[in-house]
């Protein structure tokens, strides 16, 4: 069933609504043709259009760069509009009271995907597969997404922020580029984002440089020997080197104001937990059945919450917590490009305001640059301070800093998170959950790291919500200490034959932007000064198979039949790289006899020598599953997925006959 309206939510453009003006459903259907999710029923699909009108000189809109210079209407507000996606019960009164908000990827969904185990990745889900086994729908979330990007491509159902822009204004903006094989131009957008055009081809504030690792010296390319074919195309004589990275800093003019992305959600979050004015509700009354929200955001949009938290944008209008809980995950200690003018959202290189201090919830002291500042400063200081999860994989030790988030500044100590977090770490996994069978990625060296922690995601937002909603506390933070981390200097590798391991490791630096850049978001250093010694960065130590001793340790890991690293390396046939090759991991098996691991001369034991048989190794696999049900991190209803999915994996290995029961 379809309903095709434009209903009004209407508003003055006072604080009553903190920002929220109207809001136009655009489209409401039943979901899968009103399939009953359990006790919670069938739920809806809402498409909409939220229309926003923020007060610059508002403390707390203080923070958005660029605000005072942004165009204003007749009444002095800055006016800007987001797209609005919502799956709802369609009886409100038999939900749980919970919004779940993601934090849209690129203008996209992952929740489904995630934490429903959808094989669907639809920007608008519409098939039994998008919706994979319903465990969200069952427990009766309210799932919001909403635009908070301004570059987002131009695609149909990707979710937009449309921002306002600064007509005039002209400044700096940052672009780099690594190539896998060769080729003769790149773009300065970042994945087909809009870009910042070039402000005419031959200014002299122009310059193109290339580096052979992320955070490498600088070597200038010759103006003589490049140009822009056009305002959005570099193209290098004698082509681009795969695996160097190419940077280009050029001038252009209009920048979006960026940082309204995150009035938005505080803006629209703020209405539906306290509504506000003669609203005619959107989700039913939800003042009375939305009565926490959660925001979670992955990768990109993990470090978009973090920036969030740091901006104080948790705090509303009126001084009111937005959202109870917040969980970045795969985010690392780092943020990104978010609120700054000439913003570019889906960078995430290490000259883009990524990984920068502070790293931690808790105020810490950089001892060479003398700046004191926590995540949380600013949200502990209005008493707005939400429960937060940290979440991360192997991956983000390797190319987020993610031991910073927990130790001091020079890495030597333990350092605890704030009361109201915690972090967890998954042990031997990549940045986005694994699968079964392991692939090869287009470009990497080894196969994909096929460990899935989905099932800890799902433990970990039962958790979550019951903290919240009961006040039960979640299952302590588990995560590599320091006797558990060590320098990529001294981290032992297992000896496998041929291993092509990382010899240079992305590590956070003390960066200079200029002198305004912390207090009006103006970038006028790019790119940017190093200031002393980057930050140390320690890496989960490894057992002498290659997997890691600490975080939570799946069954993968515990009873393994491999090597699962979270990173990987690019083909050496494409191009010579030594640093890991971004955001996958690696699986390397072991060999199934010992006959053929001595052959190999490999030192890791084979799988005869380490288990008796099939039914030896399901049951140390269960026991081991067992354990994290005991310790909360897994519901005893995905224990039969497990266990399914180790069957899987030692069949394939050993060349066993398909078997069930044991």
């Amino acid at each position: 069933m379809s309903l095709r309206s434009l209903v009004l939510i209407p508003c003055a453009c006072t604080a009553a609504w903190a920002g929220l003006v109207t809001v136009h459903v655009v489209d409401r259907t039943d979901v899968l043709d009103g399939k009953s999710f359990g006790s919670r029923g069938a739920y809806e699909r809402i498409v909409a259009r939220a229309w926003f009108a923020v007060d610059p000189a508002l403390a707390q809109n203080q923070a958005i760069a660029d605000i005072a210079r942004a165009p204003r209407n007749e009444r002095g507000l800055v006016e800007f509009s987001a797209d609005v996606f919502v799956l709802k019960p369609r009886d409100p009164t038999r939900g749980n009271g919970t919004a779940l908000f993601e934090v849209s990827n690129r203008g996209g969904k992952g929740l489904l995907r995630q934490f429903n185990y959808a094989t669907g990745g639809a920007l608008d889900p519409g098939t039994p597969e998008d919706f994979g086994d319903g465990f969200l729908m069952e427990r009766g979330y309210t799932l919001v997404w909403l635009g908070w990007q301004f570059d987002v491509p131009d695609r149909q159902e990707m979710l937009k922020l449309y921002a306002p822009v600064v007509k005039g204004v002209t400044g700096l903006v940052h672009s780099d580029f690594m190539a896998s094989t060769p080729v003769p131009s790149f773009a300065v957008s970042s994945r087909d984002h809009k870009p910042y055009p070039a402000l005419g081809p031959d200014s002299p504030a122009h310059t193109l440089t290339v580096r052979r690792f992320t955070d490498g010296d600088r070597e200038a390319i010759p103006r003589n020997r490049w140009r822009f074919s056009d305002p959005a195309t570099v193209t290098v004589a004698g082509g681009i080197r795969a695996g160097h990275v190419y940077e280009v800093i050029y001038e252009s003019t209009d920048p979006a104001v960026a940082g309204l992305g995150a009035a938005a959600i505080r803006d629209f979050f703020s209405f539906l937990k306290y509504g506000g004015g003669d609203a005619v509700a959107l989700l039913g009354d939800q003042r009375r059945f939305i009565r926490r929200a959660i925001a979670y955001g992955v990768s990109q949009s993990g470090r978009y919450l973090r920036q969030f938290l740091y901006d104080g944008f948790n705090a509303d209008e009126k001084n009111r917590k937005v959202f109870d809980g917040i969980w970045p995950h795969v985010a690392g200690a780092a943020r990104g490009s978010f609120n700054h003018r000439f913003a570019q959202p889906s960078r995430s290189g290490p000259y883009n305001l990524t990984d920068i201090f502070p790293f931690r919830d808790l105020t810490d002291r950089d001892p060479v640059t003398g700046w004191e500042d926590g995540l949380l400063a600013r949200t502990a200081r209005a008493g707005v301070v939400p429960k937060i999860f940290h979440t991360n994989s192997s991956n983000e030790y390797w190319g987020r800093s993610a031991s910073l988030m927990h130790t001091t500044i020079d890495g030597a100590s333990d350092a605890a998170p704030a009361p109201e977090a915690r972090i967890y770490q998954f042990a031997s996994t990549q940045h986005g959950a694994g699968s079964w069978p392991p692939r090869r990625g287009g470009t990497s060296l080894y196969e994909v790291n096929p460990n899935d922690y989905r099932p800890l995601m799902r433990a970990l937002l039962d958790a979550m919500n019951d903290w919240i909603a009961n006040g039960k506390e979640p299952p302590p933070s588990r995560h590599p200490g320091t006797d558990r981390l060590a320098p990529l200097e001294t981290l032992r590798f297992p000896a496998i034959p041929g291993l092509q391991r990382p010899v240079h490791v992305r590590r956070a630096m003390r960066l200079d932007y200029g002198p305004e850049w912390k207090t009006t978001g103006v970038l006028s250093k790019l790119p940017p000064e190093k200031k002393g010694e980057p930050y140390p960065v320690r890496l989960p130590v490894m057992d002498a198979d290659g997997n890691e001793v600490a975080g939570i340790r799946l069954p993968v890991v515990t009873v393994p039949l491999g090597t699962t690293f979270g990173w990987n390396m690019l083909d050496p046939k494409l191009a010579r790289l030594e640093e890991m090759l971004g955001l996958e991991g690696t699986w390397i098996p072991f060999a199934r006899t010992r006959k053929q691991r001595e052959a190999a001369k490999d030192p890791r034991p084979s799988i005869e020598e380490r288990y008796a048989g099939r039914k030896d190794y399901l049951d140390r696999v269960r026991a081991a599953a067992a354990e994290l049900v005991k310790d909360r991190l897994m519901l005893e209803a995905d224990l039969a997925r497990v266990v399914a999915e180790a069957e899987r994996r030692w069949d394939d290995l050993t060349g066993a006959p398909r078997q069930s029961g044991l």
